[in-house]
């Protein structure tokens, strides 16, 4: 997103606009990412505590605006992982710092059921600035049973003028309980052109806004930050036949979580292909032979599974190698 505090992409604006007019405690954003969700909740808590407010949202300028800008509200709660945390800049508990300072524990990945406990009691206390109270919960999918157990009475009985906004990416993974407490609101995905434009507008070319686009599966805010990461689009357009050749640097300084995400993207382009269709995340022209869609179908449910562990402190490089050699047997394979 722009830097600019509080500007809005217009897709979501025009959603910002929507859910203000609407009465509710407790708004599920949810949808898949690159679209919005976490700025979109912040559009909303800035309007909800904005001493300026309109119907077009927060005004940017008054006490309240500047508070949020500097992660420093006295009425807002912000729920995320504290790895998440610390790479937004937002403020950790003075304990949950402390610990982390004294190498006691590393920062959570997930939402702690100590924050959440933190968070009901900072509901049940008094607005300072009379404008009542928020909590915004990202990504929601990271509270664990516990965690989002803690939360529940008070997302249905908040006490006093508390609203929620609970932002997600895999709504399915949520409570039950949890979703049925909240107004869920599924995001918009903008036309292309929308995307485009506004990916021109960040400066990037026509040519660069439609490749990346096209690498992020037309998720444009994942498009972004795939474009700032510097990786450059021509590793991305060299990585399928890479793959297919068993080039294991093609993925150096990248995650695991990262490397899996890619060649589920290439499996799932091959299938496309394998069944004559045209495929999403990489361009036709740079892509190996499609194999037989049985073999590519087994390689997908590998994946898969890979994906459900790739957080786990396994050696990063094994890793890499065996499901880069895994590829390229697939890819190689005749039956």
């Amino acid at each position: 997103m722009s830097a600019a505090p509080g500007l809005l992409a217009p897709w979501l604006e025009q959603q910002r606009r929507a859910l203000l007019a609407q009465r509710g405690h407790a708004w599920l954003l949810q949808g898949p990412s690159g679209m919005g969700q976490f700025e979109l909740a912040m559009a909303l808590v800035r309007a909800w505590l904005c001493e300026q407010a309109t119907e077009q949202g927060a005004c940017g300028q008054c006490a309240s605006c500047h508070s949020i800008d500097v992660h420093a509200h006295a009425d807002l709660c912000v729920l995320m992982p504290e790895t998440e945390m610390l790479e937004r800049g937002w403020p950790l508990s003075e304990k949950a710092q402390a610990e982390i300072d004294d190498k006691k524990r590393k920062p959570s990945k997930e939402i702690r059921v100590d924050a959440m406990r933190d968070a009901v009691e900072f509901t049940q206390r008094t607005s300072a600035r009379g404008r009542g109270k928020a909590v915004l919960v990202y990504p929601a999918e990271q509270m664990n049973a516990v965690t989002a157990n803690a939360l529940l009475k008070t997302l249905e009985e908040p006490p006093g003028d508390v609203r929620f906004v609970l932002a997600t990416e895999a709504a399915h993974q949520l409570l039950p309980t949890i979703r049925s407490r909240c107004l869920a609101h599924t995001m918009v995905w903008p036309h292309e052109a929308l995307m485009q434009q506004w990916l021109q507008q960040q400066g990037l070319s026509a040519e660069d806004a439609q490749a990346w686009l096209r690498a992020a599966g037309g998720r444009p805010l994942d498009a972004w930050r795939m474009a700032q990461a510097g990786k450059g689009l021509a590793l991305f357009e060299r990585l399928p036949k890479a793959v297919a050749a068993g080039d294991v640097a093609i993925f150096a300084d990248m995650s695991q979580p990262e490397v899996v995400q890619w060649l589920q993207k290439l499996c799932h382009d091959l299938m496309c292909v394998a069944q004559g269709a045209s495929p999403r995340y990489f361009a036709p022209q740079h892509l190996p032979q499609a194999p037989s869609p049985m073999l590519l179908a087994r390689w997908a449910k590998s994946l898969a599974q890979e994906a459900r562990t790739a957080e786990h402190p396994f050696n990063a490089g094994l890793m890499t190698e065996a499901l880069v050699a895994q590829a390229r047997t697939v890819l190689h394979s005749k039956a």
